[in-house]
């Protein structure tokens, strides 16, 4: 039986491997492959799960989903666009919300499938259109912008929403003023607790956790709060989605808001996949095909009365008509909070098989069409004033964005923000460069955080900390601390990241200086050798060599990976690993007197001729038909073993 149910599992994700590789071909959401895995493997087809044995883990899935939106919802971006947002979004969220409730209550549906419907339709996909808004490099245009407007609306809108669907899951036929307004109080009564403890209970919870830098307890802590917020809002009689997105709001003003969303991802992504699973085990095909005339039908309304919505609400903001028009078209989708809506109307039995095939089809199809809807929004909406497709190209680009991608390219990646790291940053902000850095240290972050330095909380290894940072756009990468994940983790990751940029990275010593630069690294700064560098060019200028002089053999020593600061003469206690100065004095009987350089076997003894000294001049790196005499002094760079060789051969031969 377990077999057999194993077996089941590894199917629906190869198929799932197998959508996902198709539909990314095509360019088309992974949302799309999810649903359709769902439909292969449902009750409409091959029914190896049926959608009641999906729920549970679906509503993790939910339950991340809400957590992660959370994260990125933001309290002070919403304050500082609250006109837009509360006046546009609220305009488009009530006007088509109102509009759906009562096309489907003169359809003869009840109220509360009235209001289901008309709630779904009026979300629209905020991962699909803030990622091609993002790709587009839209987010700085007036549609950009309004776009954003009303989508953070419809993201708060979610809330009441959350409260509303388990209070008409009660049974009561028509929603009265009072429970409403009690369900309503009971959740800004939750909100405010939450609010309490998000201020001052939670910084505090995983200002511990980070200290005991541990990334297991600090992955384990994100999914207990996200999951245990939701536990308690169900515990209320509220939705476990609404408790986790509380949550995920409240630390999205913290520190480790990036750390957070790297850490809970990939459970999110797998937990959010089988949601989607489940969503598209809802889908009967059989009802599909026979309804197929009113989903297409239903498909043109919502999309042409999305669209027809947000333009009048803009043109009465006195937006211009392109504007209005592209606006319409970006955010004519059907949402993914609209599957969470009809997810949970469908487990509460508020819709009936035949009415949540028939959503759940128009809101995969709408995500279908979205992309392409998208990117064309302003060519359709310049064609609509009779601009002619030739001459849409060049009025695309706006000159001002291109002075802010050039900023943006000068950026400054500081991985590590201790003293090397601060020093390095006090040093970016006189010169007015712009940087940005990633550290560990939750108390470090947190007091430069507080002095308004761009400095975050984020473990550098994991690649969606640093795409988060920019990477991609940064010029210069400094690692700054040395250890070995230099070498095995964070190097590679960020060479792979950002091939163009170049990465300096801070060393000990010079003990792996060539697997550094063979692992990406642009330059390798070794302390102790600069440090040794510093010290020379002070002695030098203290003994009246000109500065020009000493800067030149400075650049010199660098740009020859510090070729005479590699060995130096052994003491009591020596690493045989390392390479080794050693000077050998040449008797009168030596077997290497009377010979030339060129006579001698270097490439064999593996051992390289720094200098040679006679009578007390010393001559560095002397030609190969120098000829040895009596009494010189030969200085010899190598590892002590081949070092004695050579001395062996030098001496008897």
């Amino acid at each position: 039986m377990e077999h057999s149910f194993l077996i089941k599992v590894l199917m629906m994700l190869v198929v799932a491997i197998i959508c996902i590789a198709i539909l990314r071909r095509v360019g088309l959401p992974a949302i799309l492959a999810y649903l359709l895995t769902g439909v292969i493997s449902g009750p409409s087809n091959f029914n190896w799960f049926s959608q009641h044995q999906m729920q549970s883990v679906a509503e993790l899935g939910i339950v991340l989903l809400m957590f992660s939106l959370g994260l990125e919802f933001s309290l002070p971006r919403l304050w500082a666009m609250r006109r837009t947002v509360f006046g546009l979004g609220s305009a488009q969220v009530v006007i088509t919300t109102a509009l759906g409730t009562g096309i489907a209550w003169l359809s003869s549906f009840t109220i509360v499938e009235s209001i289901v419907v008309g709630s779904a339709i009026a979300l629209s996909s905020t991962a699909i259109v803030l990622k091609l808004l993002n790709e587009l490099d839209w987010l700085g245009r007036r549609n950009g912008e309004l776009s954003v407007s009303v989508l953070l609306f419809q993201d708060l809108a979610v809330v009441p929403l959350l409260i509303l669907l388990p209070l008409m899951a009660s049974g009561e036929e028509m929603l009265s003023f009072t429970s409403v307004t009690s369900a309503m109080l009971e959740g800004g009564l939750l909100f405010a607790a939450l609010m309490a403890f998000g201020k001052w209970g939670l910084p505090r919870m995983f200002d511990e956790v980070a200290r005991s830098r541990s990334n297991e307890l600090f992955m384990l802590s994100t999914l207990v709060v996200a999951l245990l917020t939701g536990a308690l809002t169900h515990w209320l009689g509220l939705s476990m989605a609404l408790g986790a997105f509380m949550a995920g709001m409240l630390l999205g003003e913290s520190q480790y808001k990036r750390q957070l969303e790297a850490d809970i991802r990939p459970f999110r992504d797998l937990l959010m996949g089988l949601f989607f699973i489940s969503i598209g085990m809802l889908l009967d095909f059989s009802l599909v095909l026979e309804f197929w005339g009113e989903i297409l039908l239903l498909l043109f309304t919502v999309i042409l009365g999305k669209a027809l919505v947000i333009f009048v609400v803009l043109r009465c903001a006195r937006e211009s008509f392109s504007t209005s028009i592209s606006t319409g078209l970006i955010l004519a989708q059907v949402g993914e909070f609209s599957f969470v809506v009809l997810a949970l109307a469908v487990n509460s039995q508020l819709l009936d098989t035949v009415l949540s095939t028939k959503l759940v089809m128009v809101a995969v199809l709408s995500m279908a069409i979205a992309p392409w809807l998208v990117r064309h929004s302003v060519d359709i909406a310049r064609m609509m004033q009779g601009v002619r497709p030739k001459e849409i190209e060049t009025p695309l680009i706006v000159p001002s964005i291109e002075h802010d991608e050039d900023h943006e390219k000068d950026l400054v990646l500081i991985l590590g923000y201790g003293r090397v790291g601060q020093t390095i940053a006090r040093f970016m902000k006189t010169e007015a460069v712009p940087f940005l850095v990633l550290d560990l240290d939750p108390t470090r972050v947190s007091e430069a955080r507080k002095a308004g330095e761009p400095v975050y909380f984020g473990d550098v290894c994991k690649r969606s900390i640093l795409k988060e940072a920019k990477i991609k756009e940064a010029k210069l990468i400094v690692i700054t601390f040395s250890d070995s994940r230099i070498l095995e983790e964070v190097l590679p990751l960020c060479r792979y990241l950002s091939p163009d940029a170049k990465i300096l990275v801070r060393t000990r010593d010079d003990s792996h200086l060539a697997e550094l630069e063979a692992a990406g690294a642009s330059q390798v700064i070794p302390e102790s050798l600069e440090g040794s560098l510093m010290l020379v060019s002070q002695v030098l200028y203290q003994c009246g060599v000109p500065l020009t002089r000493i800067l030149k053999r400075l650049e010199f020593e660098r740009r020859n990976h510090y070729k005479y600061l590699h060995g130096f003469f052994s003491g009591v206690e020596t690493d045989v690993t390392l390479e080794h100065l050693h000077a050998v004095a040449l008797p009168k009987d030596a077997h290497a007197v009377g010979l030339t350089l060129a006579d001698i076997p270097w490439d064999v003894l593996r051992v390289e001729l720094r200098a040679i000294r006679r009578s007390g001049a010393e001559v560095e790196s002397p030609e190969l038909n120098w000829k040895i005499r009596c009494g010189d002094t030969l200085i010899l760079l190598g590892k002590p073993r081949r070092i004695e060789k050579a001395e062996h051969f030098l001496l008897q031969g």
